[in-house]
Formats: structure tokens, sequence, C-alpha cells
């Protein structure tokens, strides 16, 4: 089984790198250029990022992408308004998208925003531990955007709510952890380094949503490429690097660089 699933990855990041999807991505100020940046060095004709949010254009251009992303990050109405009638507008069009619950719980207004964001069905969440464990109606150890839990800890978390919300569920961090309620995957790989580079996270939102795009049929799947992609650049990164500042500049052209056979080769997946 760990051999399918990592043959299927590999298929998907060939894909995905000779496709050049369009991915909208409604995602927070701090991330907007890095998350544009990685999707450019991802795909090998350059997946194509469009940062369309407002409600005047965000669901109509939803309609046009492969596949939307949604992080809550730095919420306003305005931006809060486009999210929904870009996810509204993907389920007509039957285009996948990814939701990004960045400190749902930290206030009231991000509670409601992300509340309305689950009853329109997102095909994959994505988030750190503490995010998917207060998701689930656990109690979290998170402060602010900053996981403060383990991803372990979440797991039985992340099976129930991709029952619940008929969705995949990404947890990231050290170790990955992928499931749709019925299979579960863990992706070893990245770098200690990475959570010391903001909007890391929010750029594998974007690259969920890029796997999405040329494979909206296999979510789950796409999912795990797409964490797979980002552990393999990012252990190979690691090796050149001397801190944070480095080490961007090395994941960058690492994504770039990266081809099937490395990807395969360096794939490290656990199916559970």
């Amino acid at each position: 089984m760990t051999t399918e699933i990592s043959h299927t990855a590999t298929d998907l990041f060939e894909r995905m790198r000779a496709t050049n999807p369009l991915v909208q991505c409604i995602t927070n100020y701090v991330a907007m250029n890095y998350a544009a940046n990685v999707l450019l060095a991802a795909g090998g004709a350059g997946a194509s990022p469009a940062m369309v949010h407002t409600p005047e254009e965000s669901g109509e251009f939803a309609a046009i992408a492969g596949a939307l992303t949604v992080n809550i990050g730095t919420l306003s109405p305005s931006w809060v308004e486009g999210m929904i009638a870009a996810a509204k507008s993907a389920n007509d069009a039957e285009k996948p998208w990814v939701l990004d619950p960045v400190a749902h719980f930290a206030t009231g207004y991000r509670r409601n925003a992300l509340a309305g964001l689950l009853k329109l069905n997102p095909t994959v969440i994505r988030g750190n531990a503490s995010e998917i464990i207060a998701l689930g109606g656990g109690q979290s150890a998170g402060q602010g955007v900053d996981s403060g839990d383990p991803v372990e800890q979440a797991e039985d978390a992340a099976r129930s709510l991709a029952s619940s919300q008929g969705c995949v569920v990404a947890v990231t961090g050290a170790v990955d952890f992928v499931t749709d309620g019925t299979r579960s995957v863990r992706i070893a790989g990245g770098s200690d380094l990475m959570p010391k580079i903001t909007a890391t996270g929010c750029s594998l939102t974007a690259l969920v949503g890029a796997y999405l795009a040329i494979a909206p049929d296999q979510a789950f799947d796409a999912t795990v490429a797409a964490l797979g992609n980002f552990a393999v650049a990012g252990e190979i990164a690691a090796k050149t690097s001397n801190g944070p500042a480095s080490f961007m500049t090395a994941f960058i052209d690492g994504l770039h660089n990266l081809d099937g056979a490395t990807y395969a080769k360096n794939l490290r997946i656990d199916v559970q």
C-alpha cells in the first residue's frame, strides 16, 4: 500500500509540474509574496498563482481557476465576503477548494467566519495541530498562529473532522498527517527551519491547491503529493542552509529544481 501511494504521489508530482495549474489564493497579507513564489517555483512550467480576493471579482474568478485556497490569516469584513463568494462559486463550478483555518480559535470574529466557510464544504482542510484539535472541539495549546501541540495529538481529531465534514484533513508539523476519515498516512521530511519562516504553512496550503487543480477527483492523493513535495524539498534545502534566510532561498530553489526521480527517492510515506 505504501508503494502504491508513493507511485501515485510521484505521478501527481510530475503531472503538476507539466500542467501549469491556475490557483486562486485568498491568503493573508504576510503570505502573499512567499506563497506566489512557492507556486511559481514548484511548478516546472510555473504553477500560476492569482491573489484575487475582493468580493467584486473573487466569485467570478473562482469559476475560472483550477482550484481555490482560502486562508483566514488576516480577516476583514470585505475579505470574508470575498472568501464566501469564492467558495460558493467554486462549489457551483465543481472546483476543489482548500481551507486554512489560521488561529480560528483566537477571537469570536474568526470563529464566526470559519463557521460560515465550513458550511460551504471545503475539499481539504489544512492546519497545524492546535488548529485541528480546536476545530475538532478539543482543548489545544495553540498561541495565535503558532501550534503548541504535536501532530500525533491531533490525529484523532483529524479523523473525526474528516468524517464529519466529508473532506480530507491535513495536519502539518514535524511529521505531517493526512486523512480522509478512512485512509491515513504520515509524511516525514522537511526541516526544523521551516517554522522559522513566516508563511511556510500558508504557502503549503497554496501548493495543495495546485495539486487539487490537476487531480480534483483525487483529493486525498493530491494532498499527500503536495505535502510530500514540501517535505522532500525542505529536507534537501536544509543540507545547504545555515539559518532561516539561507534556507528560504535554498527551499525555493529546491522546489524549482526537484525532479520526479529525486522526489520518488526521497519521499517518505507511512500508511497508518
